[in-house]
C-alpha cells in the first residue's frame, strides 16, 4: 500500500483522483494492517511530511500519520524510536539539517499522537537531554519557538533537577544571540511573536519551579554586563523582564548595586542594554526596572555610572519617543533620567535641538493618546527650563510650540525636582554606612560653619530669603571691579543650585569679615549686617563713579545703588522750639531701624525725661540709648509685664519726644536752651525694612554687655503693607556668646491680598502652609511654621528675635510675583544663571557626586570588615534650635548569593 500511495503522490494523475485514492487508504486504517505495512506507511509519512515537495505531499503525510498512528499506536511507538529520534536531532533527514523547525514540527505532532500512551516517556527522556544539547547549540529564534512549543505542551520533556537550571542559562544565551532579519512590518510581528513563546516557555518554568530564577537572572546579567566587544546581545531579552514578578525590584537591586564584585565597566554595559530593551514592542516593565536599577545606583552614590550612562543614552531613549508603541515607558525613562540630572544643563541641552519637532508631530499625527501624551511631555519641558534658566537662544522656539498648553506651577516643579534628585533617593537599597549627605527635603541649602560664623550664616540666609534682593544680585552684570558682590552673586548662585546639602562659605567670609571681627569668635550678626550692606554699597558707588566720567561725579548722578534701593530708606527728625515754635528739620537715610524696649504705655502717648529712642543704623547696643527705667527692668523677662509688641517699639521709635532739662534744645532763632519737641517720620519707606531689636547694653557698673531677655511679639505684618520675610534670632546671653540662626519665609502666600482685611486675617491666612517657613540653623534646614517663630521665646527663655526683616507688599501683587519673561511666558521665579556662575556650580556638582561616591565606595569596604553602631535615624534631643557646639554646622558579579534574595 505504501508504493501505491507513494507512486499516486508524485504522479500526474488529477488533483482530484489522487485526493480520492488518499481517502481510501486513510479509511484503511480503521482495518486491520500488518506490522510491516504500518512501519512502511508511517515511514512514508514522516518522508512526506519532512521532505514533500509540495503542500500536497505533506498535507497526504500528516493524513496517513494521523489516521494509522490512532488506529495501531503500538506500531506507531514502535515506529518512534530513541535512535529515530536521536538521528533526527543529531543528524537531520535527508537534504533536512537537524537544525530545520520542520524537524521539531514534526516529532511534536508524533508527541501529540501518543499523548497517553506510555511510550511518551521514552521519548521524553531522550529528549531532556537532546532539547539541552539543542539550547546549548544556540538555535535561532524560529527553531527555538517551536521548541519552546513542543515543551510547553510536554513538559514532561524538560529537561530535570540541575539540569533545568543549566537548561534555562542556556535558554537566556540563545535568546541574547537572536538576530531579527524583518525588514517588513510582517516578518517583524512573526519574529516578536517567536521571541514571545520562548520567553513565556521560561516564565511557565519560573513559575514551576522558583528555585530557576534566580540563576537565570544571573545569567541575563551576565550576558547584558559582558565587556566583550565581539558580540552584541539581542533586545530580545527584554521580553523576559515583564515575567519578572516586580516584588522583587527591591531585593534584586540592592542585591545588584551594593554588590562590591560588580565593576563599573559592567554595570555601565548592563544599564545602557536594558535602557535599549526599551525599543522591544510591548514590553512591559523594562521602564519599571530601569528606572529602579537608576534610583538604586544613586542609593548607594554610584554618581559615575549615572553621569555617564545618562549621557551616553539620553538621545536614545528621546528618539525612542517617536514611536508609539514604546514611547511611554521611553517618557517615564527620559524624564527620570532628565529631572535628576540636576548638575549640569549637559543631559538636557543634548535633547533640546529635536523638542520643537516631536512637539509638532504630536500635535499631528491624529492618535488618540498623543495630546495626552503631550501635555506629560510639556509638564517635563517646563521642569527642565526651569532648572537651566539661562538659554532663551535654546528654549525660545520650544516655549512658543507649547505656549497654549497648560503649565506646571512652581510649587509642582520644586516637589518634581526634589524628589527626582540622586541625592534625594531613597537609600534603602544601602546599609547604614551609606546614608546619603544629599538635600533636606525642604530642597534649601544650608550654610557651613566655619567656626562661629552663625552669626554670618543667618543673616545670608536672611538676605538669599529677601526674593527680590537674591534676584536682582543674581542677574547683575558684574566686572573686576564688584569684588565682594560678586561672591555674593556666587554665593546665592550655590544656595540656590548646588546638589549639597550645605556649602561652605569661606571665600565670601574671608572678603566680607569686618576687619575688627576675631576669626572664631563669636560676633554680633547685627554689626556684621550694616558692614556687609554699607560695604557692597560703597563697592557698587565707586564702580559706578569710575564707570562715568572722568570728572568728578556726585552719588546722586550715578543713580541709586542696589543696597539703597532694596534696603534704603529716609527719616526727617524735626525739633520744634515750644517758645518760639520754629521748626528745624534734617532728613538722614537709613538701611535698618534699631527699637529700643520701652514700657508697652510708650506706643500710645509722648514721653518726657531720658531719651528712649535708638539709633538709626546705630549699632546694636547703646548705654545711652535706652533709659536708664526701662534697661534696667528689662535685662530679665517679667511675666508680669504686657509682652511688646515689634508694632509698639516701631510707635515708640516714631513718637514725639519732649526735650527738657538736661536734654533742652538750643533753638537759634531763641539764642538760648529751650524746651522743644522732637518727632522722628519715615519720609521713604524702603523695599525691605530691617529692624533690629536692642537687645544688648552696656552695664557701666559691671563692665559687661547684657541681653535684655522681653519677649517681643512679632507680627507677620506691620504698617500694611509690610510682610515679614526673615527673623534672626539669638540664643544665649551675651552677644560675644550664643548662637545665631534665622526663620525665612517663601513669598508666595495662600491668600491674594484683596481678601484680607485684618491684622489676624492676615496671620491666619498666610500660616495656612506648613512649608511655607523655614528654620536655617546652620547646615541644618527644615520645615517650620510661623507659631514656632512666635512662640520660641516662651519655650526657650534664651531664644530671642534680633534682627527683622519685612518686605513691602505692593497693593495687588501677589508676594513673589516677579518673574523672568521670554516671550511674554513667565519663564521661572529665579533670573537666568550666566554662563560663568552654571560653569562654576555645574563644576562643583560633579565634584561633590564623586565626593559622594568615593566616600560611599570607602564606607562600604570598611563596612565588610568592621561593623558600626549609629545614632538612630531621626533622633532627636529635644532641645531648642539654638546650638553652636563643637559640631555645630558639620559641614560595586550582581546576585551573588541566594541568601541575599527574599522571597
Amino acid at each position: 500500500m505504501d508504493k501505491i500511495l507513494e507512486a499516486l503522490v508524485s504522479s500526474s494523475h488529477p488533483l482530484a483522483v489522487k485526493k480520492a485514492i488518499v481517502k481510501k487508504v486513510v479509511e484503511a486504517a480503521e482495518k486491520e494492517v500488518t506490522e510491516e505495512q504500518c512501519q512502511a506507511l508511517y515511514a512514508l509519512a514522516a518522508r512526506l511530511i519532512l521532505v514533500g515537495e509540495d503542500a500536497f505531499q505533506r498535507q497526504v503525510g500528516q493524513q496517513v500519520q494521523e489516521a494509522y498512528a490512532r488506529y495501531h499506536r503500538d506500531e506507531f511507538a514502535r515506529f518512534l524510536t530513541k535512535e529515530f529520534v536521536l538521528s533526527l536531532l543529531q543528524q537531520g533527514y535527508g537534504p533536512l539539517e537537524r537544525r530545520d523547525p520542520a524537524i521539531v514540527d514534526f516529532l511534536h505532532g508524533c508527541l501529540r499522537l501518543l499523548i497517553s500512551c506510555p511510550a511518551v516517556l521514552e521519548v521524553a527522556a531522550t529528549l531532556q537531554t537532546e532539547v539541552l544539547r539543542v539550547a546549548c547549540e544556540r538555535p535561532d529564534a524560529p527553531l527555538c519557538a517551536r521548541l519552546a512549543a513542543l515543551l510547553s505542551d510536554f513538559p514532561q520533556c524538560m529537561p530535570r533537577d540541575k539540569t533545568k537550571v543549566l537548561f534555562c542559562q542556556q535558554l537566556v544565551r540563545t535568546i541574547s544571540s537572536f538576530q531579527c532579519p524583518a525588514s517588513r512590518d510582517r516578518e517583524l510581528r512573526e519574529y516578536v511573536s517567536q521571541v514571545n513563546r520562548v520567553s513565556a516557555l521560561l516564565q511557565g518554568v519560573w513559575k514551576a519551579d522558583p528555585a530557576t530564577l534566580l540563576p537565570s537572572l544571573q545569567e541575563v546579567f551576565a550576558v547584558i554586563s559582558s565587556t566583550d566587544s565581539s558580540s552584541e546581545p539581542s533586545i530580545a531579552l527584554a521580553s523576559l523582564v515583564q515575567h519578572i514578578p516586580l516584588q522583587m525590584i527591591t531585593v534584586l537591586i540592592k542585591s545588584l548595586t551594593t554588590d562590591q564584585n560588580v565593576r563599573d565597566a559592567s554595570m555601565i554595559q548592563a544599564l545602557c542594554r536594558m535602557i535599549d530593551w526599551l525599543s522591544w514592542p510591548l514590553a512591559n516593565h523594562v521602564d519599571t526596572w530601569v528606572i529602579a536599577l537608576l534610583k538604586g545606583l544613586a542609593a548607594v552614590q554610584k554618581f559615575t555610572i549615572l553621569i555617564d550612562v545618562t549621557l551616553l543614552k539620553i538621545e536614545l531613549v528621546f528618539n525612542r519617543l517617536w514611536y508609539p508603541i514604546v514611547r511611554q515607558g521611553a517618557l517615564a525613562v527620559l524624564s527620570h533620567m532628565l529631572l535628576s540630572f540636576q548638575h549640569s544643563p549637559e543631559a538636557f541641552h543634548l535633547v533640546v535641538p529635536h523638542m520643537v519637532l516631536l512637539v509638532q508631530s504630536l500635535r499631528s499625527d491624529g492618535l488618540p493618546t498623543s495630546h495626552a501624551f503631550l501635555l506629560q511631555f510639556t509638564e517635563l519641558i517646563h521642569c527642565m527650563m526651569y532648572q537651566y534658566s539661562g538659554f532663551p537662544d535654546l528654549y525660545d522656539n520650544i516655549l512658543e510650540s507649547i505656549k497654549d498648553l497648560p503649565k506646571p506651577s512652581e510649587e509642582q516643579i520644586k516637589l518634581f525636582l526634589n524628589q527626582s534628585a540622586w541625592t534625594s533617593q531613597s537609600n534603602s537599597f544601602a546599609s547604614g554606612l551609606l546614608r546619603l549627605t544629599g538635600k533636606s527635603e525642604t530642597g534649601k541649602t544650608g550654610l557651613i560653619n566655619l567656626g562661629n560664623t552663625c552669626y554670618m550664616n543667618s543673616v545670608l540666609q536672611s538676605l538669599f530669603m529677601a526674593t527680590d534682593f537674591r534676584r536682582r544680585v543674581l542677574s547683575l552684570q558684574l566686572n573686576g571691579g564688584s569684588a565682594l558682590m560678586k561672591k555674593l552673586q556666587l554665593l546665592f548662585a550655590f544656595l540656590a543650585h548646588t546638589q549639597r546639602a550645605a556649602y561652605a562659605p569661606r571665600h565670601f567670609f574671608e572678603a566680607s569679615r569686618p576687619p575688627w571681627f576675631t576669626t572664631g569668635s563669636q560676633q554680633d550678626c547685627s554689626e556684621y549686617l550694616r558692614f556687609l550692606l554699607d560695604r557692597l554699597h560703597e563697592e557698587e558707588k565707586t564702580v559706578k563713579a569710575l564707570q562715568g566720567k572722568p570728572s568728578p561725579v556726585r552719588a546722586e548722578e550715578v543713580g541709586p545703588t542696589l543696597v539703597e534701593s532694596m534696603f534704603g530708606g529716609r527719616l526727617s527728625t524735626g525739633i520744634c522750639c515750644l517758645q518760639c515754635h520754629s521748626v528745624s528739620e534734617k532728613e538722614e537715610p537709613f538701611t535698618d531701624l534699631s527699637l529700643a524696649f520701652c514700657p508697652s504705655a510708650a506706643a500710645e502717648e509722648p514721653f518726657s525725661g531720658q531719651a528712649c529712642h535708638g539709633p538709626v543704623n546705630g549699632g546694636s547696643e547703646s548705654s545711652e540709648g535706652v533709659s536708664k527705667e526701662s534697661s534696667s527692668s528689662s535685662l530679665a523677662p517679667d511675666s508680669e509685664r504686657t509682652t511688646l509688641s515689634v508694632t509698639d517699639m516701631m510707635k515708640y521709635l516714631l513718637a514725639p519726644e519732649i526735650l527738657d532739662g538736661e536734654n533742652r534744645y538750643f533753638c537759634e532763632c531763641c539764642g538760648t536752651l529751650q524746651r522743644a519737641e522732637r518727632a522722628v517720620r519715615v519720609v521713604a519707606a524702603p523695599e525691605y525694612l530691617i529692624l533690629t531689636l536692642l537687645r544688648f547694653s552696656y552695664d557701666a557698673a559691671q563692665h559687661v554687655r547684657r541681653k535684655i531677655l522681653d519677649n517681643a511679639h512679632i507680627p507677620l505684618e506691620v504698617e500694611i503693607p509690610y510682610v515679614l520675610s526673615s527673623v534672626v534670632m539669638h540664643s544665649g546671653m551675651s552677644s560675644e556668646s550664643g548662637h545665631y540662626y534665622s526663620y525665612g519665609r517663601n513669598p508666595s502666600g495662600s491668600c491674594p491680598p484683596q481678601s484680607i482685611s485684618t491684622a489676624q486675617e492676615v496671620e491666619g491666612c498666610l500660616d495656612q502652609s506648613s512649608r511655607d517657613w523655614f528654620l536655617f540653623n546652620d547646615s541644618r534646614v527644615t520645615f517650620t511654621n510661623f507659631q514656632s517663630v512666635q512662640n520660641i521665646t516662651s519655650r526657650f527663655p534664651k531664644d530671642t528675635a534680633y534682627v527683622l526683616i519685612y518686605r513691602k507688599q505692593e497693593t495687588g501683587r501677589p508676594p513673589g510675583a516677579n518673574g523672568i519673561s521670554i516671550n511674554g511666558l513667565r519663564l521661572s521665579g529665579e533670573p537666568p544663571l550666566q554662563k560663568e556662575l552654571m560653569d562654576a556650580i555645574t563644576k562643583d556638582n560633579k565634584l561633590f557626586l564623586q565626593e559622594q561616591e568615593l566616600n560611599a565606595r570607602t564606607r562600604a569596604l570598611q563596612a565588610a570588615t568592621a561593623s558600626c553602631s549609629f545614632r538612630p535615624n531621626g533622633y532627636d534631643d529635644n532641645e531648642p534650635p539654638g546650638s553652636c557646639g563643637p559640631s555645630g554646622g558639620g559641614g560595586g558579579g550582581g546576585f551573588n548569593t541566594v541568601s541575599r534574595l527574599v522571597f
